[in-house]
């Protein structure tokens, strides 16, 4: 991989997301949101990278990410999605959900929408209604979801000023993130660490499916689902582990790996390279996780007519598209270990690093430290 930009922001970092690039065009991510926390005042801000590389008129960096424009937030930023190419949805430590609007023309953010108790806590020993952090938030357009530290998941709609759905008592502990499997159904993950489907076609508080990882009940912070094939899933915990599941079967991870040396915070699958994955963590350290079978000294693992060769061999007949194949390298429980490289890709260990994103050649990342970084060249 070429360099990676580093930018101090004077404020740690809590969330970086890449805008959307339109559906068919050939743009590369350009734009990219950021949020703050633990600071005095915190901000969503958005920003712009230029043509790395390239010496401007003073002898500096074009490539420095420009700020395009920022707005005070209340409340640390928990999470934070773009809703679409000019919305972004931000979620608080005070419980509020906000949607901001970016104005291009003059170069604003604004608010457009907010629910601000979306998120509290109720019953003996809290106040008659005591905010609770939001602590997640997946955008499906024209459905926000959001769960927090109150158990509570809601259904908004953009232009709604009530929620169209809230499963209150979803959980009795933390709900920490939450991603669509498809569009009606979700999958949470909480503080003692269980995965739940949740089907908002069915009535009722009770989720589809649970499943968990047994013995500690280590708290999971993060999930992401498999861009092509919607029944795997990766979560991060407290432990710095690294799972893999198959939602179709049994309760448990299809494969555990060990990864980072404190609380994994976020994961993601490369949204069109699915056999590459990323994870940051509180120990200052960002990974890309490569699975793909076609590096030249891996194949021979495929060759050796041994499990994975069958295995291989089997997930291509079911499958109609051969695409899926990559896949069987997320899922196979034989020595996954042996054909995933993992490339450390900040040059040196900082502090905590809490938020990635990953589009096409280009990811992002925001630390403790208060740097963001940036790079354009991930498969280079």
């Amino acid at each position: 991989m070429e360099d990676i930009y580093a930018k101090f922001v004077s404020q740690k970092i809590s969330k970086t997301r890449w805008r959307p690039v339109p559906p068919g065009s050939l743009q590369t991510a350009d734009i990219f949101a950021a949020g703050s926390w633990d600071n005095e005042e915190n901000y969503v801000s958005l920003w712009a990278i230029g043509d790395f590389g390239n010496l401007d008129s003073d002898g500096g960096f074009e490539g420095d990410h420009q700020l395009l424009c920022d707005i005070r937030h209340h409340g640390d930023v928990m999470d934070l999605q773009f809703f679409d190419q000019e919305r972004i949805v931000a979620a608080s430590s005070t419980g509020c959900v906000t949607v901001f609007l970016h104005h291009p023309n003059n170069q604003t953010l604004s608010v457009s929408q907010q629910w601000t108790s979306a998120h509290y806590h109720t019953g003996p020993g809290s106040p008659s209604c005591s905010s609770a952090p939001c602590t997640g938030i997946v955008c499906s357009n024209p459905e926000i979801v959001t769960v927090g530290e109150d158990g509570r998941i809601n259904l908004f709609r953009a232009d709604h000023k009530e929620a169209v759905r809230t499963i209150d008592n979803a959980d009795s502990s933390t709900l920490h993130a939450v991603t669509f499997l498809r569009t009606p159904e979700i999958l949470t993950v909480n503080s003692i660490g269980q995965l739940k489907i949740w089907d908002f076609r069915k009535q009722g508080n009770e989720p589809s499916q649970i499943l968990s990882l047994t013995g500690d009940r280590v708290p999971l912070h993060c999930v992401d689902r498999h861009p092509n094939q919607q029944h795997v899933v990766a979560t991060g915990g407290q432990d710095g582990m690294l799972s893999i599941w198959d939602v179709r079967q049994g309760t448990m991870p299809v494969s555990l790996l060990k990864a980072h040396e404190a609380e994994m915070w976020e994961v993601h699958f490369h949204p069109s390279n699915p056999d590459h994955l990323f994870t940051c963590s509180e120990d200052g350290s960002l990974w890309h996780w490569d699975a793909s079978t076609d590096v030249p000294e891996k194949s021979s693992l495929f060759n050796q007519g041994g499990r994975n060769s069958t295995f291989l061999s089997h997930s291509i007949s079911n499958q109609a598209n051969v695409h899926q194949s990559l896949i069987s390298s997320w899922l196979s429980t034989d020595p996954a270990k042996d054909r995933i490289e993992i490339t450390s890709l900040l040059p040196s260990r900082t502090l905590s690093v809490n938020s990635l994103d990953v589009l096409g050649p280009c990811l992002v990342c925001g630390t403790d430290s208060e740097a963001i970084y940036v790079t354009r060249q991930l498969f280079s």
